[in-house]
């Protein structure tokens, strides 16, 4: 299922539940004919086309335009770029607006963004007229790899990230690897952790993929991007299908983000997730070989992958205090009774089953890789 570098070739593959599927479609081209895939998969009259002032004048205006083009009665919306409109009180200017607009249940969101885009046009889809379909349209390697595929919607609270939220599957993901070229090489590193992330947790294949390519992937090659986004996504969609509710299993794609989320927000959001999320990764790596669960050395092999992309992020000086990210560890989703759990690794490759994939760890080995992590990073 690799493209074969032709605009608009494509890889497909479906993610499989047990309410569904949907396929992802990935490669060269895509954006040309959206209207088309829209009318394959979605098959509604009108649409609310979600996005951002920076994505929007760079390929969701020419979206619109293509949609109206074919007959589709297009509500444009656009919220500020950046993690501070992923907010309750974007989701409801964004709903207010299409009810304003008059759309009803012939209608879709299509979402042409990034990460912040796809979680909140994802929602306000969710919980529109009780669900509406929603057709993702990923412009960077986070949206492309993770946020737009399997179905997490949500906000950012004051408590903490995605605290607030649904389960929507789209009805489709388009995912043109031409697009990735528009981003900042900034961008494309923060996204290229979540497909560190994946081979880390997953498939240490997939993680040597990435050693061997990733000076290409950083330069946005939309024919080398094609086929790692598809083996990325491949990977997520077979934890999704087993498990689509994060019930237990799919916490496993939870790898660094608990200590990720916890530096994110800490920060007052000014460090960037894929930048916290590597950091987390470096983290709960050295938290695994502490407690004896990770193998010997995994802390390093990862450090070794995840430095570039943070210096090619241009990730600032970590300035947080151990007690400034533990108020946040204890919000985390996969907290129980006020307790933060991880998912440590055995290896690169292989995640350790733990209690329900996850584990509680003692706060001064916490506290201890936390010192650690804020004194070296």
């Amino acid at each position: 299922m690799k493209p074969d570098g032709a605009p608009g070739s494509e890889g497909r593959l479906h993610v499989r539940t047990r309410t569904g599927s949907y396929p992802v479609l990935v490669g060269r081209g895509l954006l040309q004919r959206l209207a088309g895939i829209v009318d394959e998969f979605a098959s509604v009259d009108r649409v609310g086309l979600v996005t951002d002032d920076r994505v929007g004048p760079l390929h969701a205006e020419r979206v619109a335009e293509q949609c109206r083009r074919a007959g589709l009665d297009v509500t444009y919306l656009t919220v500020p770029a950046g993690e501070a409109s992923k907010t309750r009180e974007s989701w409801s200017v964004l709903t207010d607006r299409m009810l304003d607009a008059g759309l009803g249940r012939d209608s879709a969101v299509i979402a042409v963004g990034g990460g912040v885009v796809t979680d909140l046009a994802g929602f306000v889809a969710a919980t529109y007229l009780r669900g509406v379909p929603v057709v993702q349209v990923p412009t960077s390697y986070l949206a492309m790899i993770d946020a737009s595929v399997g179905g997490k919607t949500g906000v950012d609270v004051r408590a903490g990230k995605n605290l607030v939220g649904a389960f929507h599957p789209p009805a489709v993901v388009v995912a043109d690897t031409d697009v990735l070229a528009t981003l900042p090489t900034v961008e494309r590193a923060g996204g290229l952790v979540e497909g560190v992330k994946h081979g880390a947790a997953l498939d240490e294949g997939h993680f040597e993929a990435f050693e061997r390519a990733a000076p290409v992937l950083l330069d946005a090659d939309a024919d080398a991007a094609a086929s790692y986004v598809l083996d990325s996504v491949r990977l997520k969609a077979e934890v999704v299908g087993t498990d689509e509710r994060e019930a237990g299993y799919r916490q496993v794609l939870n790898f660094g983000h608990t200590i990720g989320h916890a530096l994110e927000s800490a920060s007052g959001f000014a460090l960037a997730h894929g930048a916290a999320v590597a950091h987390g990764m470096i983290a709960e790596a050295d938290a695994g070989e502490r407690a004896g669960v990770t193998a010997g050395g995994t802390r390093d092999r990862l450090e070794a992958v995840l430095r570039p992309l943070l210096a090619a992020a241009g990730a600032r000086r970590l300035t947080l205090r151990p007690s400034d990210v533990s108020t946040f560890l204890r919000v985390d989703k996969k907290a129980r009774r006020g307790r933060p759990r991880y998912v440590l690794l055995e290896r690169v490759g292989s995640v350790s089953r733990g209690d329900n994939w996850t584990y509680e760890l003692p706060d001064t080995l916490v506290q201890d890789v936390l010192t650690r992590l804020l004194d070296e990073a």
